[in-house]
């Protein structure tokens, strides 16, 4: 057993307070004293999440954007100026994800964003792929990055680095700000507004420590993923994997089928799935009832067939219990869930569950 890894943060954490344990081999925050507490601060006013466990690779070469363009679905040729960014899958040519990331265009090429769990196989995948291309991968261990989310966030933020203020209010959704070794980004995993940044290292706890005295919480990895769930965004490893087509796994909207001609992996295992009907979707459930609806519990759809909940939980907003789930195609509004040997009805429902701190679905 090799010991877990720490961010640049573990000290500025355990003088927050928080509980540590092991998450994808790095030793993390899951709470710092009340997970459900964490989650509404997120809601209602600023949260910072510790990220830097996920990985920050660099891509540079003359065909760093050729390379990009065969190795994921979507196609970066849309971004547009420097600091835009982009959501995808990084597909086998089975057509199943490799893992789910960001990539931004920047001043000398591409900087990716990937999952901290799948940062070995992914880094062995890019690799794999480089052969005949001119590119080079460089991961930024030297940098740690904070994602300060909320309704408030971007105002805080704002506060502690006011000569970027105007700049920073100006991002809109999935644009950056690279500013010298620094990287503002207008993206998150919550389903509010806010900024994920990239700091050096050495930098790391004095902007904590600074974002904390103007009023930022930090927030537990707990929280985090009560928040995504409410949000109805992926988490690797849970709503899709290497087994798991994305148009199955609700991330059909990543793929860009145009131009015809781009040959991304997993292209014509995709289009013969396409051609053949796809036989599972992605959908939330709620549960309004007594219960919480769990990762692995069976989805049962009466007529039609069974499916799978891919991520549940109790939802602190809503104060019922939510999931994500794989079900059969032609499912329609009901469904029933088996709960400790009970068929359980289910509503079927259009995700995201929250957002902006809202109820959004009908």
């Amino acid at each position: 057993m090799t010991a877990p890894k720490r961010t640049p943060l573990y000290e500025a954490h355990l003088a927050a307070g928080a509980k540590m344990v092991d998450f994808a081999g790095w030793e993390m925050p899951i709470h710092y004293g009340s997970q459900l507490k964490e989650h509404e601060i997120v809601r209602t006013g600023a949260g910072m999440f510790d990220v830097s466990h996920m990985t920050v690779v660099d891509i540079t070469g003359s065909d760093a954007k050729a390379w990009l363009q065969k190795l994921i679905a979507n196609d970066v040729s849309k971004l547009g100026f420097e600091g835009k960014a982009l959501y995808s899958g990084m597909l086998t040519p089975e057509g199943t994800v490799v893992d789910d990331l960001i990539v931004y265009l920047t001043s000398y090429g591409y900087r990716m964003v990937v999952n901290a769990g799948t940062t070995e196989k992914d880094l062995a995948w890019m690799e794999s792929q480089k052969a005949g291309f001119d590119v080079a991968l460089k991961v930024r261990r030297d940098l740690a990055m904070l994602a300060v989310q909320g309704p408030q966030a971007i105002d805080k933020v704002c506060a502690v680095k006011p000569e970027l203020a105007d700049a920073i209010r100006a991002l809109k959704v999935f644009q950056g700000l690279p500013q010298d070794e620094w990287f503002y980004a207008r993206t998150g995993y919550t389903g509010e507004d806010g900024l994920e940044i990239m700091v050096p290292a050495d930098q790391a706890i004095a902007f904590f420590n600074q974002l904390q005295a103007a009023g930022v919480s930090p927030i537990g990895l707990g929280a985090r993923d009560t928040l995504r769930l409410e949000a109805g965004m992926n988490l690797y490893g849970h709503d899709m994997d290497e087994t798991v087509s994305p148009l199955e796994a609700g991330m059909g909207w990543t793929i860009a089928w145009e131009p015809a001609e781009r040959k991304f992996n997993g292209r014509e295992a995709l289009e013969a799935q396409k051609a053949a009907g796809v036989k599972m979707k992605q959908v939330g459930l709620v549960l309004e009832g007594r219960g919480v609806l769990r990762e692995g519990l069976k989805v049962v759809v009466e007529g039609v067939g069974e499916g799978v909940i891919t991520s549940g939980t109790f939802s602190p907003t809503l104060k019922h219990s939510i999931a994500i789930a794989r079900v059969p195609a032609a499912t329609g509004a009901a469904a029933q869930v088996d709960l400790r040997g009970a068929l359980t009805d289910v509503r079927v429902v259009k995700m995201p569950f929250v957002r902006n701190g809202k109820k959004v679905f009908e």
